[in-house]
């Protein structure tokens, strides 16, 4: 079983970072390396760090000043930096974690065996569970074909091959990445079976409207065709909390037309993403 490492960036998480470290301290296969990036955090959130790396050798936090806000661009470049802490090192897996995860402790141990199985799988993860009246239930719109960003593990060779994460000023590196992964050939697969439990809500940070409507502006300017989003967004109409998120995640994708939003992908990417969202409504 190869050895794997992961980054995780980290902004005033001081109320979850905890568990999320004791969870991979748990881990029945550890992390060769785990560097916490923490992105600007004015919070405990260091200390919290400091004192579990003091105690446990695989954790290495990496202070690094980051924007003045909380941004996607920001996140991307300090997992960057943290990867570049890593470049030394001999491993056939790197993941991104974030600091609100928990997860069962055979997790990474499954996650190495499901790739060892498959050496065209590029891309894995399980599948994000988020409490609802007290209980953790898988998201309605969780798909074996995508891999939110918050658990992504990939292959080492994949990563590199696609040139890893690329900062977007309205999100989707992790969408980016597997859409890339499979132009180039990679499997993509989150298996339902492999609970990860997500302690924030989906955009609460950002909250509903904000972040529906910021969602959308991403969905634009990586591409996304217009009829595939017009029935992604009313499929999930009638997901509660989700109606008022996907009403403003359709305003976002409007004004990114409206406004002629800069696209952030090539168009190759933009005619590949295409074909595989009308096949999935299978209109080709």
């Amino acid at each position: 079983m190869e050895d794997y490492v992961i980054v995780t960036a980290a902004r005033n998480e001081e109320k979850f970072i905890a568990d999320t470290i004791l969870s991979m301290v748990a881990q029945t296969v550890r992390p060769i390396r785990w560097v916490i990036v923490s992105d600007g955090s004015t919070d405990a959130t260091d200390e919290i760090v400091g004192r579990f790396a003091k105690d446990h050798d695989f954790i290495t936090l990496l202070s690094n000043n980051g924007d003045a806000s909380r941004n996607f661009g920001s996140q991307v470049r300090a997992i960057n930096a943290g990867i570049e802490k890593l470049k030394h090192l001999s491993y056939g897996f790197i993941g991104n974690l974030d600091a609100d995860i928990t997860l069962d402790a055979d997790y990474y141990q499954t996650m190495l065996k499901r790739f060892g199985g498959n050496e065209r799988l590029g891309v894995a993860g399980g599948y994000v569970c988020e409490k609802l009246k007290g209980e953790f239930k898988s998201r309605k719109y969780n798909r074996p074909h995508q891999v939110p960003h918050a658990i992504q593990l990939f292959r080492r060779a994949c990563f590199e091959e696609i040139g890893g994460y690329i900062a977007l000023p309205y999100g989707g590196p992790d969408w980016v990445a597997e859409v890339t992964a499979r132009m180039n050939g990679w499997e993509v697969r989150a298996f339902p079976e492999l609970r990860v439990y997500h302690h924030r809500m989906t955009i609460s940070a950002e909250g509903m409207i904000r972040g529906g409507f910021r969602q959308g502006l991403m969905d634009y300017t990586v591409g996304s065709h217009p009829l595939f989003e017009i029935l992604k967004c009313a499929s999930r109409i009638t997901l509660k909390p989700y109606l008022i998120h996907a009403l403003s995640r359709m305003a976002g994708f409007a004004a990114g037309y409206c406004r002629a939003e800069k696209r952030y992908v090539t168009q190759p990417f933009i005619s590949y993403l295409r074909q595989e969202q009308l096949r999935r409504l299978h209109l080709q």
